[in-house]
């Protein structure tokens, strides 16, 4: 059975997830990434995502994610195609992924953006990468040069960065600089690791 030793690993855009993910990597833990695998899907699908959105979205045998994330953002139709599409394929090669993890009968983390918005993974634990929302914004507009509306609208798709905070087990504070957050990450290890050994 799939997600026996699993934690999500969530948090918002642009609060620093995919840097955990690695620091938490270098600490020893296992990450299964649910964006990477929906990138290789995508990619995998790209005659599909031509067909349905149309050819300008493709860039020979890749998906131009930057564009199809813009159509993607301003029409919710359009969204929940996309959607409907991949979630169910990035679900069932998480599950194989992770049947696989537990089998080592120690805490993975799944890496899963949207963990708490589309709440269909049977996962008990989570931690959360929290940024209070103004410095969300500030990095988000700096890391992919988008307008503050644009930004906006692409933070607020997701539920807010304090309403996570609120209901993961844990939290990985990344409100200051990376030295800060390599002891949050390496601190964080350390509970997983007392509470397991203590079993």
């Amino acid at each position: 059975m799939a997600f026996a030793y699993a934690i999500a690993l969530t948090g918002g855009i642009a609060t620093g997830k995919s840097t955990v993910a690695s620091l938490l990597g270098l600490n020893g833990m296992r990450v299964i990434d649910a964006d990477t695998i929906s990138h290789e899907i995508l990619d995998a699908s790209s005659s599909w995502v031509e067909e349905t959105f149309g050819k300008e979205f493709v860039e020979g045998e890749k998906v131009n994610r930057t564009k199809l994330g813009t159509l993607i953002f301003s029409d919710e139709d359009k969204k929940k195609i996309l959607e409907n599409f991949l979630h169910p394929k990035i679900r069932a090669e998480i599950e194989q992924r992770s049947a696989k993890q537990d089998s080592f009968k120690f805490p993975y983390l799944i890496d899963i953006p949207l963990f708490f918005e589309k709440s269909g993974y049977d996962i008990k634990e989570s931690v959360v990468v929290y940024t209070p929302s103004e410095i969300q914004l500030e990095r988000f507009m700096k890391r992919n040069g988008y307008s503050k509306e644009e930004s906006l609208r692409r933070i607020n798709s997701q539920m807010p960065i304090e309403e996570k905070k609120k209901r993961a087990t844990w939290v990985i504070d990344n409100s200051k600089d990376l030295k800060h957050l390599q002891k949050e990450c390496e601190e964080f290890v350390e509970k997983i690791k007392a509470k397991y050994l203590e079993k």
